[in-house]
């Protein structure tokens, strides 16, 4: 699940955001937005300042959430108020879906 969740944040391009409800839909997690967090906390090297909260606001507080808001207008990312201009900047991606894993077939005996 982890990994999934971490390829959707990868996936995210350059000047777009997501919410962290549309990242775990991209994962194949509907639901799942707080792991998306969690997976935040403990990645390093992701592009967490392009995962917003719903409706395109900045969840964070604190420097943190400047920090945030200048690493997306650095990317061309506008806001509007306190919001990103989702309409704008929205992605929603998907990634490929998973593979199912293959069962074995079942031999049936015969008498």
């Amino acid at each position: 699940m982890r990994l999934r969740i971490e390829q959707a944040i990868r996936a995210i391009p350059r000047g777009r955001v997501s919410t962290y409800g549309g990242v775990a839909r991209a994962a194949g997690f509907p639901g799942a937005a707080r792991r998306v967090a969690a997976v935040l906390r403990r990645g390093f090297g992701l592009p967490w300042q392009r995962v917003l909260g719903a409706g395109g606001a900045i969840k964070l507080t604190g420097d943190s959430a400047m920090e945030q808001r200048f690493r997306l207008e650095a990317e061309g990312v506008r806001f509007r108020g306190r919001r990103v201009d989702m309409k704008a900047h929205e992605w929603k991606g998907l990634l490929p879906k998973r593979a199912k894993a293959r069962q074995p077939e079942k031999f049936s005996r015969k008498s």
